[in-house]
C-alpha cells in the first residue's frame, strides 16, 4: 500500500522492465543496475537530479526488484553534489502485482508519492549532459501545459521518430506516419501533471489498485491533439540502452 507523501516535487525513475533484449545480461542483473562507465544506469540519473538540487525519488521495480531496492536503500548520497541525499521510495509492482504495469500504469500506482507535477524517466537511458533545472520546473507549473518532454534525434533503431515539434509554438506534435513534418524521438524524460493521470485523460483510477498496465504515449498523443503538451529539443549524448551492443559501445566511450 503506498502513502500520501509528496513533499516537493519528486521525480519517477522507471525501473520495472524486463530488459528481454539485454538478455542474457538481464537474466541475474536488472538493466537499471547495468554498468556503464563504472556506475549503474540508474545513478547516473540520480547524480543529475541531486546537481539539479532535486532530493526526492519514486523507482518502481518489478524484475529482480529487490536488488535495485538492496543496492540504493532508502537514499542516494553524494555529498559533493548541491544536494547532498537524494530520498528514494520505491513503487513494488512486482511484489504486489507480479508484474510490471508499464509507464502510465507505473505512475498511476505511484501518483500518491509524486505530488501535483513531477520529473519521470526511463533508468535504462543514458543521457549524462542532460540538466534537470529548477526553471524548467516552474516555467512547466506556469505553462498550463499537461506534460513537458524533450525529443532527441532519431537513432538508427528509431528512424521514423515518435513526435513532432512545432519550433513556433513549442508544441509537440501527434503525427501520422504518412505526415510530411519530421518527427523526432522521445527521449523518455519529461515533466508531468498529477492531472494527465486522472479521468478523462487517464481510465485508471488513481494509484492504479489493480495493478492495470497501461502505457503512456495514447495519453501524451491525446494531449497534444488538445494542444496540452509543450517539448524541447536535447542534443547532447542520449543512448537508449536497449540491446547488449548498445551497453558496449557506450562503455567503448562511443555515444549513440
Amino acid at each position: 500500500m503506498l502513502t500520501d507523501s509528496p513533499g516537493p516535487v519528486a521525480t519517477m525513475l522507471l525501473a520495472a522492465g524486463r530488459g528481454e533484449r539485454m538478455r542474457p545480461l538481464t537474466d541475474s542483473t536488472p538493466k537499471p543496475l547495468l554498468q556503464v562507465r563504472g556506475k549503474p544506469l540508474l545513478q547516473w540519473r540520480m547524480e543529475a537530479l541531486l546537481q539539479g538540487g532535486f532530493g526526492r525519488a519514486v523507482i518502481n521495480t518489478a524484475w529482480l526488484g529487490e536488488q535495485i531496492e538492496a543496492h540504493f536503500g532508502p537514499a542516494f548520497e553524494a555529498p559533493a553534489l548541491a544536494a547532498h541525499t537524494l530520498q528514494l521510495d520505491y513503487s513494488r509492482e512486482g511484489q504486489d502485482f507480479g508484474q510490471a504495469l508499464e509507464t502510465a500504469g507505473g505512475i498511476s500506482r505511484a501518483l500518491p508519492l509524486l505530488g501535483e507535477a513531477f520529473w519521470a524517466m526511463a533508468g535504462d537511458v543514458f543521457a549524462p549532459d542532460f540538466a534537470f533545472h529548477q526553471n524548467d520546473v516552474q516555467a512547466f507549473l506556469a505553462s498550463g501545459m499537461l506534460a513537458h518532454i524533450w525529443l532527441v534525434p532519431n537513432p538508427e533503431h528509431n528512424p521514423a521518430g515518435d513526435f513532432g515539434l512545432d519550433a513556433h509554438t513549442g508544441l509537440a506534435l501527434n503525427l501520422g506516419r504518412d505526415s510530411a513534418t519530421p518527427r523526432l524521438t522521445f527521449s523518455t524524460i519529461g515533466l508531468y501533471r498529477r492531472e494527465l493521470f486522472l479521468p478523462p485523460w487517464c481510465a485508471l483510477p488513481p494509484g492504479n489498485p489493480q495493478g492495470e498496465r497501461a502505457a503512456l504515449a495514447p495519453l501524451l498523443r491525446a494531449a497534444m491533439d488538445q494542444q496540452r503538451v509543450s517539448a524541447a529539443p536535447y542534443t547532447g549524448d542520449w543512448t537508449d540502452v536497449g540491446t547488449p551492443e548498445r551497453l558496449a559501445r557506450l562503455n567503448a566511450g562511443i555515444s549513440r
